[in-house]
């Protein structure tokens, strides 16, 4: 339907003259509207407040009063609840929000008497799930048979796949509909809006103010997402992980997306089940994809061809849609952002000279890990002729990939007592020491002595506890960082088509 979602701030607070304050502050961040929730006022005079709120607002209204049995705060009586929303109308509102459950009632009482400025939007919403395309459909349709003039369902998202539902629902509809799936794995509902004809969407003043889960930030729509630069034909990207709201990819893709004027979004996708995924979401309209921990080897299985490095690997971190049939397609950048780093790390240059042959040959080459990361390292440190030692908290995968490879195999508990030699160089690709668990380490600190270099996959935070006690242990140090900057450099030529603007990652990952 509609091709511009609005950006609505849900205005909240114990008196009216802080909801002025915050309305004030909404139209600063960029809002086009403010929700003013009357369910949280503390001190309310309807006949007073409803005028003084209308009158002090530098954006367009949206009266809510949302009672508890809809997921609000009010408790009181229901036909007073009503007359607010009625006086409210009268006296300019732009919007009015009504519950579904009255809203026949409230549509019927006001008959002849709404002005025409005033919108009526009738909601429902689901705070345990999101119902099949049918019966999203029927509900839709029994909305708008009240008489509203906009739809609005919000429902709960257990899998990332359910927001498909509501993104059928909002680009198929005849009239306009307010479409969003709540909490962290409804996100993209909330940010896709203008792509599938949403009318409007959600954003918090801060962090954290939330008027139903999962909301963004104004800011993160306008700044992270570009959100005023998304249409129809804008292609969609995005990180697959589990977990995924620590991702600095959305950043980086999105301000190098802004800047050459490319018609894309990257967004994160929490994703449980990658078959499902990649089964929902098989439109070309979802471009390509960025793969962490810990789908990197499923989402093997999901490709229709893969490259021949990714499929030596046993996994993918760059999964791209053909264009012309719609095919996925399945790469291994990991290995080529590691090994550079660290062959940078260990000649102190960011140019490692082909000609004298690998600083790594030679060297014993301890992985921790043996998932789709772990795999992309030992491959790239057996192809520069490092001997290759897979440590891992199960033994027989480390054997199993050990044998893959052509290497040698321990458990994790080894690690700590193995040091055939001095100079060794250790790759931690497990997410061991990642935020929020920082104090975690793979390896106890004395171990570390004999190590000449240690590199940490895990950029969350930038020096983990690992790389810290490295380098007091006098090992040069490289963070994950460099590995992420690396094989999203290659990531972005695949997405784009263009040249990747490697000064431009650089600064963008400085300044965060």
């Amino acid at each position: 339907m509609n091709s511009l979602t609005l950006i609505c701030a849900p205005v909240m607070a114990d008196t009216v003259q802080q909801m002025v304050t915050l309305m004030i502050k909404s139209k600063e961040c960029g809002a086009d509207l403010v929700e003013i929730r009357l369910d949280h006022l503390k001190l309310f005079n309807p006949l007073q407040d409803v005028p003084f709120i209308i009158n002090n607002s530098p954006l367009p209204t949206l009266f809510t009063y949302r009672p508890k049995w809809e997921g609000g705060e009010y408790e009181g009586d229901e036909g007073k609840r009503l007359d607010v929303l009625r006086l409210a109308m009268e006296r300019g509102a732009d919007y009015i929000d009504v519950e579904l459950q009255v809203a026949d009632e409230f549509i019927n009482s006001i008959t002849g008497k709404k002005p025409e400025n005033c919108k009526i939007i009738v909601s429902s919403h689901n705070y345990q799930s999101t119902p099949s395309v049918e019966d999203l459909g029927n509900l839709a349709v029994r909305i708008q048979s009240t008489g509203a003039d906009i739809v609005k369902i919000a429902t709960t998202a257990v899998d990332v796949t359910d927001v498909a539902r509501m993104f059928h629902i909002t680009a198929s509809s005849q009239v306009p509909v307010i479409g969003l799936v709540m909490g962290e794995r409804g996100l993209i509902s909330r940010i896709l809006g203008s792509k599938f004809g949403g009318y409007l969407t959600f954003g918090t003043i801060e962090p954290g103010k939330v008027s139903a889960p999962g909301q963004p930030t104004i800011k993160d729509l306008l700044d992270l997402y570009n959100f005023r630069h998304i249409r129809p034909d804008t292609k969609v990207f995005g990180i697959i992980g589990k977990p995924v709201g620590h991702s600095k990819s959305p950043l980086l893709y999105n301000q190098s997306f802004k800047s050459v004027g490319f018609n894309g979004v990257f967004v994160p996708f929490l994703v449980d089940n990658v078959r499902n995924f990649f089964e929902t979401y098989s439109s070309t309209d979802f471009a390509g994809f960025s793969c962490t921990i810990p789908h990197k080897e499923a989402a093997l299985q999901c490709c229709d061809e893969v490259d021949p490095v990714a499929k030596s690997i046993g996994a993918v971190n760059c999964l791209i849609k053909r264009p012309n049939d719609g095919k996925l397609l399945g790469y291994n950048t990991d290995y080529i952002g590691a090994i550079t780093a660290i062959e940078n790390g260990l000649t102190g240059t960011n140019f490692t000279d082909v000609r004298s042959g690998s600083p790594l040959a030679g060297k014993i080459f301890v992985v921790i890990g043996a998932g789709g990361a772990g795999k992309a390292l030992a491959y790239g440190a057996r192809e520069k002729g490092a001997r290759v030692v897979i440590a891992n908290r199960t033994y027989d995968r480390a054997r199993e990939l050990a044998n893959v490879v052509g290497g040698d195999a321990i458990s994790l508990s080894e690690l700590e007592s193995f040091h055939p030699e001095d100079s060794m160089i250790l790759a931690n690709t497990t997410a061991i020491g990642m935020h929020p668990k920082v104090d975690e380490t793979p390896v106890p600190k004395h171990a570390l002595k004999h190590y000449s270099l240690v590199f940490d996959a895990v950029y969350t935070p930038k020096i983990t506890r690992l790389l810290r006690e490295a380098e007091e242990a006098g090992a040069i140090i490289v963070n994950g960082l460099e590995m992420f900057i690396g094989q999203a450099y290659e990531q972005y030529e695949r997405f784009t088509g263009l040249p990747a603007p490697k000064e431009l990652f650089r600064k963008i990952l400085g300044e965060h």
